[in-house]
């Protein structure tokens, strides 16, 4: 429903996208991302540093990781989504943290590297929220860490309204797309509509996405630095009107605390 010019869904959690698309996520989203060039580009980054994974999922990332030697811990707060991980050959042997990404619950100067891919970080459907978990990453990154964004760039004529779309259709289903754009507060929420013989699936989603210079602000503001932007893992030159970007941040010497005393 609409609250003033403010698009909500109300009852909407931090893990009700992990609860609602844990059973499919794997089959829907295998090829969103090249998961070689990822994992390489994580590993250099890493050394022989832990690494967290925010929004760690089905564990389509953070299982390669771990096999090509990466000490990886996972956080998201979706118990169907760990089940998902937990269930994969090596899976349950990746530290897997049940919490909200705004909050992740770690000891300071704990992290070598942390990554969110695929606009993992725009779930995080507030500016506050994304404020908290950017603060606390500030505290939980060893200084001279990398934190690393990878998320879609919001094309330079402006994102639609939303509306209906088919995602996909099968045989035995049909999945359509609905979304609604709230311009003002850059956020998108939407449901994933699943019909078939047996009923029909509801699969909500809410995002708030920023650009690349809100990003730089937001996280220069708790003390990282961007160090390199590019338009994918491969290291393309980055082009700002492509369709996403990879934003490796290092964090400074004297980072700002947000923790509230």
């Amino acid at each position: 429903m609409q609250h003033g010019t403010l698009w909500v869904m109300h009852g909407y959690r931090s893990d009700t996208y992990g609860e609602s698309f844990a059973d499919v996520y794997d089959a829907w989203y295998f090829d969103v991302s090249d998961v070689a060039a990822t994992v390489e580009r994580i590993a250099a980054l890493a050394g022989h540093g832990t690494v967290l994974e925010l929004g760690v999922g089905t564990g389509r990332l953070a299982v390669p990781l771990a096999a090509a030697g990466i000490e990886v811990v996972g956080l998201d707060s979706s118990r169907a989504m760990g089940r998902q991980l937990r269930a994969k050959p090596g899976g349950s042997a990746i530290p897997m943290v049940m919490a909200d990404m705004a909050a992740p619950p770690f000891r300071c100067d704990s992290i070598d590297v942390a990554f969110a891919a695929f606009n993992t970080f725009f779930n995080l459907p507030t500016i506050e929220e994304q404020s908290a978990c950017a603060g606390r990453l500030a505290e939980v990154i060893r200084p001279g860490g990398v934190l690393v964004i990878e998320g879609f760039l919001p094309p330079a004529g402006g994102l639609s309204d939303g509306g209906t779309s088919v995602r996909d259709v099968t045989l035995e289903s049909v999945v359509l797309t609905v979304s609604k754009h709230d311009h003002n507060t850059q956020r998108i929420i939407g449901q994933h509509v699943e019909i078939s013989a047996s009923g029909i699936r509801m699969r909500p989603w809410m995002l708030r996405y920023l650009t690349p210079p809100q990003l730089d602000e937001m996280f220069e503001q708790v003390g990282f630095i961007l160090e390199s932007r590019h338009s994918g893992w491969h290291n393309e030159s980055f082009d700002p009107e492509g369709d996403l970007h990879v934003s490796v941040y290092r964090l400074g010497p004297d980072p700002v605390s947000v923790t509230p005393t």
